[in-house]
């Protein structure tokens, strides 16, 4: 369903370990929004909700609503470095248009809702 580079489940895990609470997890997120109609939500939670979809990516618990999920199958996230520091990077085979900074996107069949003072 969700793909998350071993760069990306690595920096996550880091990042996990920094919040010093272990009944954490990364949920994943589509909601409404953004300037091509759906934005992309990740951060970390420690509740599950009866409709989640829970997986488990290279150790990482990883949760996803019943609703996103349909926008984020075969989503792939990674992590890079460059000079000005790193940053995760979606791609979503789904989408058929994203905004220039890439937080939202709309797919061939669902536009969301656009919100052109998003970006």
């Amino acid at each position: 369903m969700v793909n998350i580079s071993e760069s990306a489940s690595a920096k996550i895990q880091e990042m996990l370990a920094a919040e010093e609470s272990p009944d954490l997890f990364l949920r994943i997120g589509v909601k409404e929004g953004g300037c091509s109609g759906f934005s992309y939500g990740m951060g970390f939670d420690d509740e599950k909700h009866d409709d989640d979809k829970v997986l488990d990516i290279h150790g990482l618990k990883v949760v996803v609503d019943e609703e996103s999920a349909k926008y984020l199958y075969g989503v792939e996230i990674d992590w890079k470095e460059s000079a000005m520091g790193g940053g995760f990077t979606i791609h979503n085979p789904n989408a058929v248009a994203t905004c220039g900074c890439g937080s939202s996107f709309r797919t061939a069949t669902d536009a969301g809702k656009p919100n052109p003072d998003a970006c």
